[in-house]
């Protein structure tokens, strides 16, 4: 039945996954205050308008092009967790709507991507435009067609890129850092804590994604394999973070309590993971831990890295 009401703004854009970008842009700022020693404000509060614009665009389009396909209509597994929003599917007449906040996203992260122009050295605008425009592209071809990245199998590839490298990236060019070797080994974690989701999402999404030729992960290879890449790419996680916090920051301890949860969670998850990896339904109580493990995780890396200025020298 179609319902004539409508849903909330924060609904039709996934608010609660914005950590997702949140969570780079604030290590990549932070970061680059460690080694600058201060953080710009004003570009800060731009690059996560930035980053937020076309998150929102990502978010929307991709139920956009997932409902006009055909996947979210084959999906009856759709949680709080995966599967996207499904506003489409309860209100289909919204589609002109949602294609107005997509492009609208795309709008405002060209503006905000404009005046950072004008805020960072003239070296690093090069820099800038090519992760804007890079990101344009994912966002929209993330899903839509002809490209369909997650439909030919790079749907990983582009999501580990778009919330570890390329967002730690544009946050530290913001701050008017490039290639820094901080900036490179902090590149993996915040990525790959994205990518997680997006992993026990395609496992309880199998069959509509095997219906409709999403190919993911998961729909390639089997939930067994897919639930063993969740396991390594979560140590990958740690070890990254360790490392960082070992070998390249002073006071680095203080990072490490981005772990914790880890140590409480991840033992949770991949118990149902191993031994529940064709259950939908135990599926997605593992996706609710993860969930919680990535923004216990994005929350606790910001403190972190805060603490860590905060005993180094004055940043603002």
């Amino acid at each position: 039945m179609i319902k004539t009401s409508s849903p909330n703004f924060f609904k039709m854009v996934r608010a609660a996954f914005l950590s997702s970008i949140i969570s780079p842009l604030l290590a990549g700022t932070l970061l680059s205050g460690y080694i600058t020693g201060h953080i710009q404000i004003i570009n800060s509060i731009f690059v996560l308008l930035l980053g937020i614009c076309l998150h929102i665009a990502t978010n929307v389009y991709n139920d956009i092009y997932d409902t006009l396909q055909g996947t979210d209509k084959m999906n009856i597994n759709r949680n709080a967790f995966s599967g996207g929003s499904g506003v489409l599917q309860e209100y289909p007449q919204l589609l002109p709507v949602m294609f107005r906040l997509a492009r609208m996203g795309l709008v405002f992260a060209l503006l905000t991507t404009v005046v950072l122009t004008f805020l960072i050295d003239r070296s690093l605008r090069l820099h800038l435009w090519f992760l804007f425009l890079l990101s344009v592209f994912f966002s929209k071809y993330y899903t839509a067609a002809p490209v369909k990245l997650s439909y030919r199998g790079w749907g990983e590839i582009s999501v580990w890129l778009a919330f570890g490298p390329m967002a730690i990236l544009v946050a530290a060019v913001s701050q008017n850092v490039g290639f820094h070797e901080i900036i490179i080994t902090a590149m993996p974690a915040t990525g790959i804590s994205t990518l997680s989701i997006l992993l026990i999402g395609q496992m309880i999404d199998l069959n509509a994604d095997k219906a409709t030729g999403k190919l993911g992960i998961a729909a390639r290879s089997g939930n067994k394999f897919t639930s063993y890449l969740y396991l390594v790419v979560q140590f990958v996680l740690c070890l990254d973070v360790i490392i960082l916090a070992l070998w390249y920051i002073h006071h680095g301890w203080l990072l490490l309590l981005c772990l914790i949860p880890y140590a409480i969670l991840l033992p949770r998850i991949w118990k149902i993971l191993s031994g529940g990896y064709d259950d939908a339904d135990l599926l997605k109580t593992a996706a609710k831990l993860n969930v919680l493990l990535h923004i216990s995780f994005s929350l606790l890396f910001a403190i972190g890295l805060g603490l860590i200025l905060l005993l180094e020298f004055e940043v603002l």
